[in-house]
């Protein structure tokens, strides 16, 4: 999302959006110079089968897929991964999937998901509606399993995804790469972990390796604390160690030579200091622009305005595509369209990003901002109600648009795995449950079967059977299992069984339980709770049960896993929060229906 210098008036709709904010100085940058080369030859023509197959290259200022087909990614920007959502936004009100299927419906084809460094912590995700059904098979994933669903089926559908690492951390930009908290190593370590997380899976093409860089960030000055294009060479070729056939997106910085631009939007200084990876063909620069409804500039107010906005694009970021460079990618800008000058900008922009007639595909690629029609100074392709389209914005967009791809993740399967069938507990112990099942069948073959303890995934397997440890003793466990096939695709869940560990419980260290309705809005409501080891050493795990004194059902449930049954709920820790020092605590949150549900008691037991 956007983060904006002091000037811009920042009208947030919702207070998970906040930024750091920082100066702009005037812009008064000259042409960098180089001379012109000439236009790469025309795009040859379009072969048979769907363009966008397997992992991408570069050819010039041109994209290919792995059959030398031109590409250009036409798209939009869903964020969420970066907030202390840790999930894609609207998720609260939609499933991921109707939304992926109308931004492919409305002919975008590639999605930018920006994150933050939070998601690499075990992190729950909240802010995911589970009523009637919806994001049914995102229940009791981390924030990067949710992530990764949201990708195969983006994937499956003929979307490209880009991942954004937007923020070291859930709470702001940072103007750096790194931060005191975030420093360098894990960056690249976490880049790294992104790039093998997704090796394989050609729906992610690239990742843009940091959002917004900014002053004191400066571009070829030779001090590796603050030059940007310097950290980029690192942090790319320490992603093309891992996978060498990721595209490498690198944002330009605020201040070249004392000559200002939006943030991550000045490329002038990539002319005489170009990125050097290790990998050819895998450099692609990516540009910010934006209207008067983020901030105003000193070319809004210029007497020749809009007809001085080319001079000012081929200044900045522009010259990489017309002396055929590099690929150019607009990877933000957006605008409410309330003003004039906002429409007159963004009329004159797309003009600029229009692919010739003669050149087709070979054209400037774009991820606009956003999708999402919570980010305060732009709103989004959407309206409020997370459904209706804004149709003036999206017909803006609507000459520079551009063909989807194969589905699939590059090998066109969208056919899920067979529902396991047979679950069974084939054993139990105080801190273990044994199952087995039989094996699914696929078009393509199965490559593994997740296994969930309530909504929680207590593990993924090859073979047909799993053994659950860590449990608690005399305790009520529900199993389900789903099958995956290797494009990604998730079975339907088993029919459930249910399995009760031996022993009586309690551990040698006890816990208790306190509630609180956070908000209640008489058709729903939210609640946190806090769990308090009481005991004399450090929890393994914990569990919170309490029966409902009404008729309400959880709708989704963030830092712990549950199953209902009735009236009676029970809540059992995440993978990252079982363990409580003795005397500390941790909590966990959900949401329920309906609401005025008062306090029920609370039990809980800890081992």
């Amino acid at each position: 999302m956007r983060h904006p210098p002091p000037i811009r008036v920042r009208r947030a709709l919702i207070a998970l959006l906040t930024a750091a904010l920082a100066a702009l100085v005037p812009f008064t940058a000259t042409i960098p110079a180089r001379a012109a080369a000439g236009p790469s030859s025309p795009s040859r023509p379009a072969a048979a089968a769907a363009a966008g197959a397997g992992y991408w290259h570069t050819e010039g200022r041109r994209l290919l897929d792995a059959q030398n087909q031109p590409v250009r990614m036409a798209g939009v920007n869903w964020f969420g991964f970066e907030t202390s959502n840790y999930v894609a936004h609207g998720l609260w009100s939609r499933d991921y999937r109707s939304m992926i299927d109308q931004m492919r419906t409305l002919g975008y084809n590639t999605v930018r998901l920006p994150y933050s460094d939070d998601i690499f912590k075990g992190v729950q995700p909240n802010g995911i509606t589970y009523a009637g059904g919806l994001n049914s098979d995102l229940q009791g994933l981390d924030s990067l399993h949710v992530m990764d669903r949201i990708v195969d089926y983006a994937g499956s559908v003929g979307l490209k995804v880009v991942l954004d690492r937007h923020r070291p951390d859930s709470s702001a930009q940072s103007a750096l790469w790194y931060t005191s908290a975030v420093p360098e190593t894990t960056w690249i370590a976490d880049l790294k972990a992104l790039a093998a997380r997704y090796l394989g899976n050609t729906a992610v093409i690239g990742i843009d390796l940091h959002n917004e860089p900014h002053d004191p960030a400066c571009w070829g000055c030779g001090d590796p604390n603050t030059d940007w294009r310097l950290a980029a060479e690192r942090a790319g070729n320490a992603v093309l160690s891992v996978n060498p056939s990721l595209l490498i997106f690198v944002e330009g910085v605020q201040t070249v030579n004392g000559q200002s631009d939006w943030w991550g939007g000045n490329l002038a200084g990539a002319a005489t200091a170009p990125v050097r990876l290790d990998v050819a063909g895998r450099l692609v620069y990516s540009a910010h622009d934006y209207a008067t409804s983020v901030a105003q500039q000193p070319w809004f107010g210029d007497p020749s305005f809009p007809a001085n906005m080319p001079a000012v694009w081929d200044r900045n970021w522009g010259y990489l595509f017309k002396q055929n460079i590099a690929p150019v990618w607009l990877g933000e800008f957006g605008t409410t369209l309330q003003s004039t000058v906002d429409q007159k900008w963004l009329a004159a922009l797309v003009d600029y990003l229009r692919p010739t007639g003669t050149y087709g595909a070979d054209s400037f690629n774009w991820t606009f901002w956003s999708w999402n029609p919570n980010s305060g100074d732009t709103g989004g392709i959407l309206k409020d109600d997370w459904q209706t389209v804004d149709t003036v914005k999206d017909g803006y967009l609507a000459a520079i648009k551009a063909p989807g791809f194969t589905g699939g993740g590059g090998g066109g399967d969208t056919n899920a795995p067979s529902t396991p069938a047979g679950l069974t507990v084939t054993g139990t112990s105080a801190s273990s449950v044994s199952l087995s099942w039989n094996a699914s069948t696929d078009d393509t073959g199965v490559t593994g079967y997740d296994v969930y303890r309530g909504t929680a995934k207590a593990g993924r397997t090859t073979g047909t059977s799993f053994t659950d440890t860590g449990l608690t003793a005399g305790t009520r466990y529900d199993y389900t299992v789903r099958a995956v096939d290797a494009a990604g695709n998730v079975s339907p869940a088993s029919v459930p069984v249910t399995a009760t560990t031996t022993g009586t419980g309690g551990g040698s260290s006890g816990c208790r339980a306190t509630y609180k309705v956070s908000s209640d809005w008489g058709s729903g409501f939210n609640a946190d709770v806090t769990v308090v080891n009481t005991g004399s050493s450090t929890t393994r795990s914990w569990q919170v049960t309490w029966e409902w004194p009404g008729g309400q059902t959880v709708s989704g449930m963030w830092n712990a896993s549950y199953s209902q049954v009735g009236r009676t709920v029970t809540a059992s820790n995440a993978d990252h929060n079982g363990a409580i020092a003795a005397g500390a605590s941790t909590g966990f949150g959900f949401g329920a229906a309906p609401g005025g549900a008062g306090t029920p008691a609370l039990s809980c037991r800890a081992a």
